[in-house]
């Protein structure tokens, strides 16, 4: 009886690690750009999983590198909000975590080879930066998430190039209507970054990160998240007045309940656990944007 609750304990601490609130930014990009391709004839669902899957993984490694590099210079701490806490809590050793992220993306770069043999080579160059981008977040001498630019990378890459790659693998092309739709997207994932640094502005300035959060003022940022979310659903509702999508794009208008409740957290509220509900809404706008935009493509398509 023993073991078996301490092997449903470790399953859940590994599972933590992968923090899993965070994957459905690599799901619903993915998934918005296959709706995307469907409008310009069949789909390859084989690429469409392995998709899937690579970008998962790539999250999932991207957070250990996180995990691990925070701890290295002495971020993570017991009492820290939003990390998965394997290290600091659970005393899992540092460098078994480093080694996994670096197996969860060979695994991807298994699985991308088999896109790329599919598809073009050309993705390998693309998949690639990516991935040293993934890893540079938060490792290497000047990691990207401790500099002002966080939020622009992690941006284009999880929120705009997964949904392009996503729709050149099923089309073989990129177009400027993929990229418009992409916009949006790229916004969002870039205000979860943004809605973790307001909530870590504390932790972060004590450890010398300079994220954007830092430099204009937590008041400030609060208002940049609240025209990310404006200006992403403003996009949508454009490219429908304009004649670009059907009306039933706007399905998305139906997720603005929650980026309202994040704003409205973090205008009331400032301890970090006082806050995780707005972090948490803010990941949640992202999802269902993508997928109510990607189902209204689809219907759109359909009908």
């Amino acid at each position: 009886m023993q073991q078996t609750i301490k092997a449903d304990k470790d399953w859940r601490i590994w599972w933590q690690l992968t923090r899993p609130h965070t994957l459905t930014a690599a799901f619903a990009p993915v998934f918005l750009g296959t709706m995307i391709a469907l409008t310009y004839g069949s789909l390859h669902f084989p690429l469409f999983f392995a998709m899937l899957i690579a970008s998962i993984l790539i999250q999932m490694a991207t957070n250990m590198f996180n995990e691990y590099y925070d701890f290295k210079r002495g971020l993570d701490t017991e009492d820290s909000i939003g990390i998965g806490g394997t290290i600091v809590r659970h005393g899992v050793k540092p460098k078994v975590i480093l080694n996994l992220a670096l197996l969860l993306y060979g695994i991807s770069v298994l699985i991308g080879i088999y896109i790329c043999m599919e598809t073009s080579w050309m993705l390998a160059l693309v998949g690639g930066v990516s991935m040293m981008i993934g890893y540079f977040y938060t490792g290497g001498p000047y990691p990207i998430a401790y500099t002002p630019f966080g939020e622009l990378f992690s941006g284009v890459v999880m929120g705009m190039l997964l949904i392009l790659i996503a729709f050149y693998i099923q089309t073989g092309t990129v177009t400027i209507h993929a990229v418009l739709l992409s916009i949006p997207s790229m916004i969002l994932v870039a205000a979860i970054m943004l809605a973790n640094n307001i909530r870590d502005v504390e932790e972060d300035t004590i450890g010398g990160r300079k994220t954007l959060t830092i430099l204009v003022g937590r008041t400030h940022a609060v208002t940049i998240l609240t025209l990310f979310f404006v200006i992403s659903y403003g996009w949508i509702i454009a490219l429908v007045l304009f004649g670009q999508l059907t009306p039933w794009a706007l399905l998305i208008l139906l997720s603005v309940k929650k980026p309202i409740q994040a704003v409205s957290t973090f205008r009331k509220h400032v301890l970090p656990l006082q806050v995780a509900p707005a972090m948490k809404n803010t990941a949640i706008t992202n999802t269902l944007f993508g997928l109510l935009l990607g189902i209204g493509i689809l219907i759109g398509h359909l009908f």
